[in-house]
């Protein structure tokens, strides 16, 4: 028998919003992506300083993603879901957002056995092929819904790709799997297309490759962390909205750290909401990484299942009533390594409309600063009336 939430029959669970009859949400995923190792050292340094006796595997590392595809298997939303197999991705596919030169390198990098791209981030052998998986993966999710098989498709995938930026890879990324999907569908004939990021760092590659378009939106909700070196020049700033024709049409909202629940529920809402009403987008790409939950070690920001899965409500919100109910979402980050399975669970019931909680809360977690989140978001918003056009009377 499946788990039901504390006091709650599975009729109760269909009366307070189960999905329409029917429906399933398509999971994509391949196994050949936990072949990416990306080492050991202090952290995400890969370095050993040589007074350890125990060194950190790196963050993103497979059993992350193991955990992640075993609560959706064998977790009580696992009824909900259908699965489907990923492919990788030809090398002509990446050319509709990355550079020649930059995929070349990475297949020389590939073809010389190991290679530090920049910090944290190192192809060694077997990442090349997890990345080619990892893009191939998103590009079938999203064919998926193009093709009308489904509406709602998540791409469990890594490594991840938010961070890799048309000519560099950048933040443990190579390939940028939301931004190639993205690609995908304006080349298949969506005019407009929204991309909301919650990881808790900047999505500063997606960004990147849609800066300078008004068909594209890009949003993106994450801690305050500034710009970290060559590889990630981008601050994700308020300031940093778009240029030429896509002015105005990247939209950062840097929230402080220990946002939590209640605050990133309010920057949903005063935010995201209206941005994307005002876009009206004809596909939602919902960018999702469990770094910025309770504890996470890359993330603050305090985020527990109860905002993940308000988060995804949301979401699919959003979707029905501007995208006729089609969400792609892409996984990112998430380095808890139980943990963030439990928060990408939430995320999905919430994405399935799914009002009753399947699985309670396993961890407990540090009180957030609500109110000073919600004094940052009426500022950002303030400013984003004052700057953006199309937003100016939200």
């Amino acid at each position: 028998m499946e788990p039901q939430p504390s006091g709650s029959s599975p009729a109760a669970v269909v009366a307070k919003g189960a999905p329409a009859a029917g429906e399933q949400l398509a999971v994509f995923w391949h196994e050949g992506m936990l072949a990416h190792d990306a080492g050991r050292g202090v952290f995400d340094s890969g370095r050993d300083p040589g007074f350890l006796d125990v060194l950190d595997q790196h963050p993103e590392n497979a059993d992350r993603v193991r955990n992640m595809v075993s609560i959706l298997r064998r977790g009580p939303i696992a009824r909900f879901l259908s699965w489907h197999s990923g492919r990788p991705a030809h090398v002509a596919e990446l050319l509709s957002f990355h550079s020649a030169g930059y995929i070349e390198e990475l297949v020389q990098a590939n073809a010389g056995g190991a290679k530090k791209l920049c910090e944290g981030t190192f192809l060694n052998p077997g990442s090349w092929g997890a990345a080619l998986l990892a893009a191939g993966t998103t590009l079938s999710a999203m064919k998926h819904i193009l093709d009308g098989h489904g509406k709602i498709a998540y791409a469990l995938v890594r490594p991840p790709g938010h961070h890799a930026q048309p000519d560099r890879a950048d933040g443990y990324c190579f390939l940028n799997n939301a931004g190639l999907a993205v690609k995908l569908a304006l080349d298949s004939g969506r005019r407009k297309v929204a991309v909301v990021d919650i990881d808790v760092h900047y999505g500063n590659g997606t960004a990147e490759g849609f800066y300078h378009t008004d068909s594209v939106l890009t949003i993106s909700l994450h801690m305050k962390h500034g710009s970290w070196g060559p590889s990630h020049p981008q601050s994700g700033s308020v300031d940093e909205i778009g240029e030429g024709s896509g002015l105005g049409y990247n939209l950062n909202i840097p929230l402080p750290n220990g946002a939590g629940d209640a605050g990133y529920e309010y920057a949903m809402n005063e935010l995201v909401v209206p941005g994307i009403e005002k876009f009206q987008p004809e596909l939602l790409v919902f960018v999702v990484g469990q770094d910025s939950s309770a504890f996470d070690p890359n993330g603050r920001q305090c985020l527990t299942m109860v905002g993940y899965r308000k988060i995804g409500q949301i979401m699919r919100g959003l979707a029905d009533r501007h995208s006729n109910g089609q969400i792609l979402v892409v996984q990112e980050g998430g380095y808890h390594i139980s943990y963030s399975a439990y928060c990408l669970h939430a995320t999905l019931e919430g994405v399935l409309n799914l009002q009753a909680p399947l699985l309670d809360d396993p961890i407990a977690y540090y009180p957030e600063d609500e109110n000073y989140t919600m004094k940052v978001v009426d500022i950002i918003k303030q400013c984003w009336k004052e700057s953006i056009p199309f937003l100016k009377d939200i």
